[in-house]
């Protein structure tokens, strides 16, 4: 793996984190019970750590002057970013939330397994490790909402049930591996896709039959989050998260 991939392997992971934690964000203050707004607060907050961890080391790869997290979180344009389609999508109602959290974290916990395992880049697992933790909280915490919401009410199962069949195309992105997910699995620094969808699938099948939602047939996929080619309330989403750094880009605290 060269410097180039390795850098884009690190962004994929900062701009994951970054922009799901952006969405995340915007329900503070908005959440249907004061305890979920602070979780859902504190979420986001792990995920701008995670993001700012991966997005300095990152830098630190750039050819010649070396980058920092700031830079490449408010001064990228909308092509430069290679997050998986699914982080970001709109909040829509609390299920759509809580469903777009629960497929993701659950693909994030077995990669960052992986990455905290792997010795190619030993900063990289160091984070990881890091994050294991906070991954693990949240992928527990979606994973009881489905449940709860699931196997509560006819409107709330009939809800996250829409929820899930709608965002359910949005998966196939993460398992489906380019030049540099072949180049990362290479390394060690990536995990097989083949084998983390394998696992996601058991980890995923286990909370439906417990919510006694349907899962989703594998049809047609939405792809083009890890090229750059966003949909289109990600324009609206980065204008909001950049508009103070852009307006005053010499602004210091």
């Amino acid at each position: 793996m060269n410097k180039p991939q390795h850098k884009q392997a690190l962004l994929r992971l900062g701009d994951d984190a970054l922009i799901l934690g952006q969405r995340l964000g915007e329900w503070c203050g908005h959440a249907p019970a004061l305890e979920e707004d602070i979780a859902l607060t504190n979420i986001a907050l792990d995920l701008i750590g995670q993001t700012q961890s991966y997005l300095s080391l990152a830098g630190s790869l750039n050819e010649g002057e070396s980058q920092t997290d700031d830079q490449l979180a408010f001064h990228r344009t909308e092509r430069d970013f290679k997050n998986l389609l699914l982080v970001e999508q709109p909040n829509g109602d609390f299920g759509d939330t809580i469903v777009r959290q629960f497929l993701f974290d659950h693909f994030a916990l077995l990669r960052a397994e992986h990455l905290a395992s792997q010795t190619f880049d030993l900063e990289a697992a160091a984070i990881a490790a890091k994050a294991i933790k906070e991954i693990r909280y949240h992928a527990d915490h979606s994973s009881k909402w489905v449940i709860r919401l699931g196997d509560g009410t006819t409107e709330s199962h009939e809800r996250v049930q829409k929820s899930l069949n709608e965002l359910w195309k949005f998966t196939g992105e993460m398992f489906t591996a380019d030049e540099i997910d072949v180049a990362g699995i290479e390394s060690g620094l990536l995990p097989d896709l083949t084998i983390l969808k394998t696992k996601w699938d058991t980890a995923i099948d286990a909370v439906l039959k417990k919510s006694t939602l349907i899962r989703p047939e594998n049809g047609w996929m939405q792809q083009g989050g890890r090229k750059g080619i966003h949909t289109e309330s990600f324009g609206f989403l980065l204008a909001e998260m950049q508009s103070l750094p852009r307006t005053y880009p010499d602004a210091t605290w």
